[in-house]
């Protein structure tokens, strides 16, 4: 095994995980970061990063980093950080091809001694049941005596600007003395501090689980606001009065989606049926929270209906389409659920978001953003999204894209007074 002195980084897959790490490292470490997408390493070698984690000026300061889509350039390498996706496919199976094609893809450049981490949210035991038989394969190595993998789990969250460095790290190998060189190489850009578990296992549940314990917490607040509903009870003064209590949690109902919590617990559950044990508890939560899209366009649809608004014809605007606020990811973005929902009833969709890309947006999901709404033209608004932007527009500004008539406001994330709007969660 290397030590500190001569650890060079190959960083694969510079996404939202990837880049902030490979930036990290390359202040200190000599670092490559690679990714086969050109386009984005093209992007990255004019210091520009389109996901928006990171500064023009933040890139140029990894004075030790260099970018590129050619394996070759990993040849030199000995300390190798996987941060690719791992979604599900229609079916909610786990998708290891992301995985499997960064393992078949570092096995061809495998060395004695060196390292391979993971950082992919996967169930506990993937990193060796499923990525070291394709490293051990490709290389001819044999695993804990040629070369070592480790597992340490992304705890980063796009758009909240946490700086990488001051999130708490765990860490793990696949023997004792590999765990303690992986620790020590995230020490050098953690100050936050690292935490060393004795086991793979350990650090994989660690991730799995956290996201899949706030995926279960936002899914009862989702029911909350259900049932609350329906009884004429407004949820969010229910929650203001929760939170004078020192121990109350904060969540609160709303979208999930997103390339994590939207996805993470079908990992675990998955897992869980290999030993027997079917997870009630974490499936039914993934239930509630993919439901909500549908329960929003039936509130809407509901009201407009009670207003004697025609649902047929009927023209929404839907304000945000990522998965979050403030971020361009459109993964598994919610809001074109609702639309999908509300178009059932004859009701025409348009969608605005200034934060994500809009081409990204044409080629994914084949819908063509507006660029400027039009004024007093909608039958009713769904703010989706918090995003600064919009905060920022001012509710009346907003509401101006309604028809003057009348116009249906659903402040989903609950961001302006509750007497702004018409609807909710």
């Amino acid at each position: 095994m290397n030590t500190l002195d001569n650890t060079k980084i190959g960083v694969v897959g510079l996404g939202y995980v990837g880049l902030p790490l490979a930036v990290a490292f390359g202040k200190k470490i000599d670092t490559v970061g690679f990714d086969v997408n050109k386009k984005r390493i093209e992007e990255l070698e004019t210091y520009i990063d389109n996901s928006k984690e990171l500064s023009t000026r933040q890139i140029k300061e990894s004075e030790k980093l260099s970018f590129s889509s050619n394996v070759s350039e990993l040849k030199n390498c000995n300390f190798f950080i996987v941060a690719v996706p791992t979604p599900v496919d229609q079916f909610k199976i786990p998708n290891f091809d992301p995985l499997i094609g960064a393992s078949t893809l570092i096995s061809t450049i495998l060395k004695k001694g060196d390292v391979v981490v993971y950082e992919s949210t996967v169930y506990p035991g993937a990193t060796e049941e499923i990525c070291v038989p394709i490293l051990e394969k490709g290389s001819g190595l044999e695993y804990n005596k040629d070369f070592f993998a480790g597992y340490s789990p992304e705890r980063i969250s796009p758009a909240d600007k946490n700086n990488i460095q001051d999130i708490v790290k765990v860490t793990s190998g696949s023997t004792i003395e590999a765990g303690k060189y992986v620790d020590e190489i995230y020490q050098q850009i953690i100050t936050a501090g690292t935490f060393l578990v004795d086991d793979m296992r350990v650090a994989e549940a660690c991730k799995v689980i956290e996201n899949t314990q706030r995926d279960i917490n936002i899914a009862f607040m989702n029911e909350i606001s259900i049932v609350l509903e329906r009884m004429g009870i407004e949820t969010r003064d229910v929650l203001a009065a929760m939170k004078t209590k020192w121990n109350a949690l904060s969540f609160v109902p709303g979208l999930v989606g997103g390339h994590c919590i939207g996805v993470d617990p079908y990992y675990l559950i998955h897992k869980a049926y290999e030993f027997g044990y079917n997870m009630e508890v974490a499936r039914s939560a993934r239930i509630v929270n993919d439901v909500m899209p549908k329960f929003i366009a039936e509130r809407l649809a509901l009201r407009m209906c009670e207003r004697k608004m025609k649902l047929a014809g009927g023209k929404v605007l839907i304000m945000g389409v990522s998965f979050k606020e403030n971020c361009p990811d459109i993964r598994n973005a919610r809001p074109f659920d609702i639309a999908k929902e509300l178009k059932k009833y004859g009701i025409a969709v348009d969608f605005f978001d200034p934060v994500v890309d809009k081409n990204e947006v044409q080629k994914i999901e084949n819908i063509t953003l507006a660029e400027n709404p039009n004024l007093e033209y909608y039958d009713g608004i769904v703010l989706a999204v918090a995003h600064k932007q919009f905060i920022d527009m001012g509710v009346e500004k907003i509401k101006a894209f309604g028809k003057k008539e009348q116009c249906i406001f659903f402040d989903v994330k609950a961001i302006f007074a509750k007497n702004d709007s018409d609807l909710r969660l």
